[in-house]
């Protein structure tokens, strides 16, 4: 008896078992989900409707290089609204950058008590609509408008016509993405822990060197998150363009909204965006793949 129970304890339970999912898995699954169903399936239906027969809905039941061709047409000047929406979101990224980084810092190093109500009235803006605000600017530099009327009661022949020009769609995208490029900038500039500031003070260094060798590298993912976020709204930016810009200048992103109304072309406006997918993740790839990021980061 005694032996046939140590045999039965011994007995190793090889029933199977079912699949083991991890506690990280587990916690992720509703985000894995969301990215799914919020990401993925959209860029899946575009990526279909781009080879589908063009002016028609047979996506995911025909495949035609159709709609490429008729965009990589060389009397075709769809490009010229591909190299406006890139040059305006390079532009937005390089002035935003110099213009956000001393308000970021002052935000967190030199306006105090005042720095809560100063991100207020960067955050407040964000609660209006986008285009509501535009329309606003459109009522001060229109002829007779805020500015215009402003000169003129002071003596002035009126205000420089600034509206519906290159010049007024750059002031727009710079006003409203102001927000997406200072907090991010904000949060990596928080990261830079004082202690070094004053390590590297009292071993002589200079206020330049500082902000050079500490400041910035530890800043960096913040900067850099701020930058690419801003690219990409950039370069799809088509609010801007078409209320304070009008005419003068048609980017890519109008040139998609036609194909999906106007034109009715599906297929051609998902083989525009797709384009515009690829050249913004290009770029921005190349871009982080210039840059030492395990030095930005912090990891070396």
């Amino acid at each position: 008896m005694a032996v046939a129970i140590e045999h039965q304890s011994q007995t190793v339970d090889t029933s199977p078992k079912g699949i083991q999912v991890s506690p990280g898995l587990r916690a992720s699954g509703p985000v894995v989900v969301l990215l799914g169903l919020g990401f993925l399936a959209p860029l899946l239906t575009v990526a279909a409707y781009a080879f589908a027969t063009p002016k028609s809905f047979d996506a995911f039941r025909s495949f035609t290089l159709a709609n490429f061709a008729v965009i990589f047409d060389p009397a075709n000047t769809v490009w010229t609204s591909f190299a406006w929406s890139i040059a305006y979101a390079v532009a937005t990224v390089v002035l935003l950058a110099i213009i956000a980084y001393p308000i970021a810092y002052g935000l967190h190093r030199l306006f105090g008590k005042w720095a809560g109500f100063v991100s207020v009235l960067f955050v407040f803006p964000l609660f209006v609509s986008e285009n509501v605000r535009l329309y606003g600017w459109v009522l001060f530099f229109i002829k007779n408008g805020v500015l215009d009327g402003a000169l003129k009661a002071l003596g002035f022949s009126g205000g420089p016509e600034l509206l519906y020009t290159p010049g007024a769609i750059l002031f727009g995208m710079l006003y409203v993405y102001l927000p997406f490029m200072l907090f991010p900038m904000t949060l990596g500039i928080a990261m830079v822990p004082k202690d070094l500031i004053d390590a590297a003070r009292d071993l002589g260094a200079g206020r330049f060197m500082i902000w050079r060798e500490v400041e910035l590298p530890l800043a960096m993912p913040g900067i850099l998150i701020g930058m690419l976020l801003t690219f990409v709204l950039g370069a799809g930016a088509i609010a801007e363009s078409k209320i304070l810009g009008g005419q003068s200048v048609i980017t890519i992103a109008q040139d998609i909204e036609v194909a999906f109304t106007y034109a009715q072309n599906w297929p051609l406006g998902s083989a525009l965006a797709l384009i515009l997918v690829v050249i913004v993740s290009g770029l921005a790839l190349t871009v982080l793949s210039k840059l030492d990021l395990d030095r930005i980061l912090g990891r070396r």
